[in-house]
């Protein structure tokens, strides 16, 4: 029983990183499409905000889901989740400015995408190290067992 216990929690990890790996396409998608030009505008940002709202579900997720139940088996990673919750509280400032300035490029026909353009650069970097410190200091905790009954959807799967 045990080993398909662990199996099934190995795989959250592993699921962690996917979904992290599908976040850093969808983005290198749109930061490529900004470079090129190779969508409409409109298409873009509409891309943009949907990118936007996948990041938001998948760190709601977290927030709401996941990093409860690993806190209730780990308590000792308190100091660790609340830099994580921190990090998400800092790229949600920065998705906010994201879909004002989507927001204007739409009603502006174009000229807000460079903006658009440097702030995914700098996302993109901030979510690089995020996901890399949150794989190391909490995926040995999510193979270890943690109850996952109510978040892997919202974290796993963000429409």
């Amino acid at each position: 029983m045990a080993s398909h216990h662990s199996d099934r929690a190995a795989a959250l990890s592993l699921q962690l990183s996917q979904a992290h790996q599908e976040l850093r396409r969808r983005l290198n998608d749109i930061k490529t499409g900004l470079g090129r030009r190779q969508l409409s505008d409109d298409a873009l940002v509409t891309h943009c905000l949907a990118f936007c709202d996948a990041l938001t579900t998948h760190h709601e997720g977290e927030d709401d889901g996941m990093f409860a139940r690993l806190l209730r088996e780990r308590p000792e990673l308190a100091p660790t989740v609340a830099k994580l919750v921190e990090d998400h509280a800092m790229i949600a400032s920065i998705l906010t400015q994201v879909r004002g300035l989507a927001t204007k490029a739409v009603a502006a026909r174009g000229p807000a995408l460079e903006a658009i353009a440097r702030e995914l650069d700098g996302l993109a970097a901030i979510m690089e190290s995020h996901f890399r410190y949150e794989e190391r200091a909490i995926g040995e905790a999510l193979d270890a067992g943690v109850d996952a009954t109510d978040w892997p959807d919202t974290v796993f799967r963000f429409g």
